[in-house]
């Protein structure tokens, strides 16, 4: 019954250690986008024939970090919605509210931002790959120039989806919380800040 349920802990719901998510996204989006664009700007500095060359370590070691920064970045957005869609889930069968719209709209958005995000994740490691191939003189360079303009264009592409998505989610988020304190007045029940007050 609604009326056994208890409180929502708000704090963590709009982001981490309550900073929106949408903010912390778009931090990380820029700060990955940024070293990704150095090292596609630094694999133009040094001369590939000269495997001794400082200046291609600095390329090889913003592209290993930068890579593995966007892992991270992608990553984030998977668990972000994997967790904000089973609260969601979770707060309508306890209070009762129909599949349509917030749970459904949840698994839409998931369902639209993970392709976008796996592709970007993919890219960057071929490039990876095909510099290590370029190196070695194994793979064309060529190769490894289009991957790394495919990076750059994709993930862009792919930030822009996250942080709409994102945006979006919050605000399925926000209107869960405003039913859950309509259905809680109605029930002559506190609202979620007095019940975790009182839960202190």
């Amino acid at each position: 019954m609604i009326g056994t349920r208890g409180a929502i802990p708000l704090g963590h719901l709009g982001g981490l250690y309550g900073t929106p998510m949408k903010r912390i996204f778009l931090n990380l989006a820029i700060l990955d986008f940024v070293a990704l664009l150095a090292c596609f700007a630094w694999g133009f500095i040094f001369d590939p024939s000269d495997r001794q060359d400082s200046a291609y370590m600095v390329h090889f070691h913003l592209g290993v970090w930068s890579t593995i920064g966007n892992l991270g970045v992608h990553c984030l957005i998977f668990i972000y919605f994997l967790g904000t869609g089973r609260w969601v889930k979770e707060v309508a069968i306890a209070y009762e509210l129909p599949d349509v719209p917030y749970p459904r709209l949840t698994r839409d958005l998931k369902r639209r931002t993970f392709p976008p995000a796996l592709f970007a994740m993919l890219v960057p490691i071929a490039t990876a790959a095909s510099g290590l191939g370029a190196q070695m003189r194994e793979w064309p360079g060529w190769i490894h120039l289009c991957l790394a303009i495919a990076t750059l264009v994709i993930n862009l592409w792919a930030f822009g989806i996250e942080y709409r998505n994102v945006r979006i989610n919050g605000g399925v988020i926000d209107a869960v919380l405003r039913e859950v304190e309509r259905i809680r007045a109605e029930h002559g029940l506190p609202t979620n800040a007095e019940t975790l007050e009182l839960e202190k």
